[in-house]
């Protein structure tokens, strides 16, 4: 199924590069890839881009042993990222909210997404605290499930609908239907942040994400062995460790094939 899980987790939000860092970290990236960060006018949409690029470089270089110059990050038609010639999966997930209402008028731009049961339990959580940490639990999951798959927010995420026990034991039922073809994991990570992990049959993705792997089709054991693969604390990285592990490897490559 794959080879093994990481979790890495980054917070940009004490980086606060000079115009010249910034553009040294940028030109880290193979050119297709710096279009995507500087076609943002906000620095702080251009900082989010470029750091879940220096993510997904650093992190398939130093787990999966690949030169940098032979590492290739496409995305499908519903903008999800792979990895060409390997069936390595790694959702990016940034969640950064600004919240200049109150906490209702926050989480009710966001209603349409939860079934009438998960919104009923996120409004009686309790105190403000407790709504926005219930909200972030069913997001994180939801966030999850739908770059597992390889779709996107415009999925009838309504219609995914997660049941737990105290956050443990998660499941989901999709229209109304339980599905036992999924498993689901919820880590704090400070401050307010939540991670999830979710793991699926293959088959389960879209079209276009499909056409990316290897296979899709795995026998029982095969699918049994990935879905229960054991999970890994997320590990925290600084922005400056990701530069550092692609800096030291990208100017020591013989004829630099990154912009290509």
């Amino acid at each position: 199924m794959g080879k093994g899980v990481q979790g890495w987790v980054v917070d940009i939000s004490k980086w606060d590069p000079s115009p010249n860092d910034f553009c040294s970290a940028l030109s880290l990236l193979p050119q297709r890839q710096r279009s995507f960060v500087t076609r943002f006018v906000r620095m702080e949409d251009r900082k989010q881009a470029l750091v879940s690029r220096l993510l997904q470089y650093a992190l398939v270089h130093e787990v999966l042993g690949i030169p940098f110059d032979e590492i290739t990050i496409n995305r499908t038609l519903d903008g999800k990222p792979y990895l060409e010639n390997d069936n390595a999966n790694f959702p990016i997930l940034i969640s950064m909210y600004t919240i200049m209402e109150t906490v209702l008028e926050f989480i009710q731009n966001f209603s349409s997404y939860f079934s009438s049961l998960e919104w009923d339990n996120i409004v009686n959580a309790g105190s403000c605290d407790g709504i926005l940490a219930e909200f972030y639990r069913y997001w994180c999951l939801k966030e999850a499930y739908v770059k597992a798959i390889g779709s996107g927010l415009a999925y009838g995420l309504d219609k995914v609908e997660f049941h737990h026990t105290r956050w443990t034991n998660i499941s989901v039922k999709i229209n109304g239907e339980d599905t036992r073809e999924w498993s689901f994991w919820l880590f704090e990570l400070g401050k307010g942040h939540w991670a999830s992990i979710a793991r699926g049959h293959p088959r389960s993705a879209t079209e276009s994400y499909r056409k990316t792997l290897k296979g899709s089709e795995y026998n029982l054991e095969e699918y049994h062995k990935g879905l229960h693969l054991p999970n890994v604390d997320f590990v925290s990285r600084t922005v400056e460790e990701l530069i550092s592990v692609l800096h030291g490897e990208a100017y020591n490559i013989p004829g630099d094939k990154r912009n290509t």
